[in-house]
């Protein structure tokens, strides 16, 4: 895999910014922000950085700083759109046993709304099964 400049790409890599430029919702320096294709709610969005690289511990530091600022910019237009959302989950897929399936680093923003599951407690402790609830 390339893991070089500003715009290094893999052509059959889906989040490489040749593959999603049509879909950019936003765009803050280094990453764009774009509709996940299987959101599990409305406004689901995804912040990918626009230089190919596998896993978000090998984020730059301006990456890391521009991921940060779009969260921040797609949050504010989210809760603007609409006065339901009145939390996010934000995650991140670090690696094969992490549930990582596309190996260009994505930011979920997940929009949430009350009601939208039966008992939200724990939030995104609910990756291992059993273990939302403590």
């Amino acid at each position: 895999m390339v893991f070089g400049g500003p715009m290094s790409i893999v052509p059959e890599c889906i989040f490489c910014y040749h593959n999603i430029k049509d879909r950019i919702e936003d765009e803050y320096g280094s990453v764009v922000a774009v509709r996940d294709l299987y959101p599990v709610t409305s406004g689901h969005t995804l912040i990918i950085p626009k230089r190919h690289v596998a896993d978000y511990f090998m984020l730059t530091e301006q990456e890391y700083r521009d991921v940060e600022k779009l969260l921040k910019i797609t949050r504010e237009k989210i809760m603007a759109m609409d006065a339901g959302v009145e939390g996010f989950n934000v995650g991140v897929n670090c690696g094969l046993a992490a549930g990582q399936s596309v190996f260009h680093v994505h930011i979920h923003l997940i929009p949430r709304r009350p009601g939208d599951t039966p008992c939200p407690r724990g939030g995104v402790r609910g990756v291992i099964p059993g273990r939302m609830s403590y």
